[in-house]
């Protein structure tokens, strides 16, 4: 589903991505780790379109989206979170669900007019999905709450639910369990589970190794801006190469 050839990114004198290079299969969970300054979230903000990249390829489902912007990658399929949770603050629960959801394909007066019940079909169609999903992730009581006052593990929830709305075949979750304490992290594990039975194809960057291992069946691990191993997480364990990168602690 996701071919990264070669990528290159460069910032100054700081090679942050170098010469990277790694697939990740449709209908697999695949966790991407390494220790800070490996050039994992650069190498998911140029996948994701968020950055150009300076040379090499990113392809999914066979198709280049290296060149496009970030919005027309989603459009493709391919959605990302971030590591701090990026809610709208001055929105409610359900604004903030209904802005990420493609409805606005209208443009100009003309059209607008003409097309108006079609415009009206679909926004009832997103709240309507909108709210599934906030049952779903159990945050429908709080649909009408600003996102400004929810809890920062509801803040997490909030933008995984918020990233269904676009139906991606491929999410990256960049840190999903940072910042939270353990027995929320475990609840959002299994909230991220059940996006994986969706049938979501998921790349992972996360810090915490017990949760990796649980969620994904491949794990690769990038040091220095490349690719220094993959496999799963027991032989990731064994590898005395992983274990230097991560300043000879055991992971």
């Amino acid at each position: 589903m996701l071919e990264v050839r070669s990528v290159r990114k460069r910032f100054g004198g700081n090679q942050a991505v170098d010469d990277c290079s790694f697939t990740v299969e449709a209908q697999t969970s695949v966790g991407l780790i390494g220790p800070n300054g490996a050039g994992k979230t650069t190498t998911v903000n140029l996948i994701s379109g968020r950055m150009p990249i300076d040379s090499g390829s990113v392809e999914f489902k066979g198709e280049p989206i290296h060149n496009l912007p970030m919005w027309r990658v989603a459009r493709r399929g391919l959605t990302r979170t971030f590591q701090i949770s990026r809610e709208l603050r001055a929105l409610t629960v359900m604004e903030n669900m209904l802005i990420a959801a493609q409805l606005q394909r209208f443009e100009g007066l003309v059209q607008t007019v003409f097309e108006l019940p079609r415009i009206r079909a679909a926004e009832q169609d997103g709240v309507r999905k909108a709210f599934e999903l906030l049952e779903l992730f159990q945050l429908d009581r709080l649909a009408n709450q600003y996102a400004a006052n929810l809890s920062g593990g509801q803040k997490r929830l909030l933008e995984l639910a918020r990233s269904l709305m676009t139906d991606p075949e491929l999410l990256i979750l960049d840190e999903p369990l940072a910042g939270v304490n353990p027995t929320t992290a475990r609840n959002i594990a299994e909230y991220i589970e059940t996006v994986r039975a969706r049938g979501v194809t998921l790349l992972i960057i996360e810090h915490n190794l017990n949760m990796v291992e649980r969620l994904c069946e491949r794990v690769i691990v990038m040091a220095e801006g490349s690719v220094l191993a993959e496999g799963s997480m027991r032989e990731i364990r064994d590898n005395p190469a992983v274990v230097d990168a991560y300043l000879g602690t055991v992971v």
